[in-house]
């Protein structure tokens, strides 16, 4: 879902039911091959479920008061609990998703990234069962005039992206030429410093970006599109443990009303249509 190019990899440990979030130092140097957790599941660092993510991208991951959190942080953090380890995240460029490097090399057991599942991806990593639903939003500046995501093109206003996501792909195959920003807040400034005068993005972020009393006084969504697109959490292909232990976490936290608890606090009122996407 998110590319930030450039970017030096770095680790951050993420909240876990029985630590705090605080910021650590260097990479890892963890090779493949590591650990054994108390859950039988192979891990790439002991003690760690090492967890390779992209940031900002909230309300699913990132940085508050210096710690990493968010929806899809608190969700892994379930599936570390259940392997009786702490989880840790790496910030890594986006590229690595797509290709499974990080997986295939032993730097990360999983990723998390608010990342859509499509065949392309499938080719290189496994997806967990999908968690979220996903919808595009389209967000314009009220001054712009447009009424619509058709009618940004129409009246010529300027459409800004996110690289390499899904809502970038969606506006290049609808006749737009989107302006590329390299994160979530990038995408933003540019749409409160007028270089475009409308994004899209996936709904949950404009959500975020709405509960700010200035941005929903500036700006507003004239189109909430359905394109299909369901999230799931990626392990290094074959890895089937892992993945199980993902989707019971996952199965678990919608089951005892966790999941329901974690939606409210990180995204907003509970949607079951969202929430309860089918296993592909």
């Amino acid at each position: 879902m998110i590319t930030l190019s450039g970017r030096r990899a770095r680790i951050l440990a993420a909240t876990t039911a029985t630590a705090g979030l605080v910021l650590v130092a260097g990479c890892t140097s963890s090779g493949s091959g590591g650990k054994t957790s108390a859950g039988g599941v192979d891990v790439v660092k002991a003690g760690r479920l090492t967890t390779c993510t992209h940031l900002p991208y909230p309300p699913f991951q990132s940085e508050i008061d210096g710690r990493v959190q968010g929806f899809d942080v608190a969700l892994v953090d379930l599936v570390a609990k259940d392997l009786g380890v702490k989880q840790q995240i790496l910030d890594t460029p986006f590229e690595n998703f797509k290709t499974g490097a990080f997986l295939n090399s032993g730097r990360c057991d999983l990723a998390a990234a608010g990342m859509t599942i499509t065949p392309e991806r499938k080719k290189n990593v496994d997806f967990s069962d999908p968690y979220f639903n996903a919808t595009q939003a389209v967000l314009v500046d009220r001054k712009s005039g447009a009424a619509s995501f058709a009618d940004l093109k129409a009246k010529g206003r300027k459409l800004g992206a996110q690289a390499q996501t899904t809502g970038e792909d969606y506006a290049k195959k609808r006749g737009f030429d989107p302006i590329s920003f390299e994160s979530s807040d990038a995408l933003l400034n540019g749409l409160r410093t007028g270089q475009v005068q409308g994004v899209v993005i996936d709904y949950p972020v404009v959500q975020g970006w709405l509960k700010d009393k200035a941005n929903a006084g500036a700006f507003k969504v004239v189109d909430n599109l359905d394109t299909g697109e369901q999230y799931g959490f990626t392990v290094k292909k074959g890895n089937t443990k892992l993945r199980a232990a993902i989707n019971k976490a996952i199965a678990d936290a919608k089951a005892d009303g966790t999941y329901k608890k974690l939606y409210e606090r990180w995204i907003g009122p509970y949607d079951a249509a969202a929430a309860s996407p089918s296993a592909s």
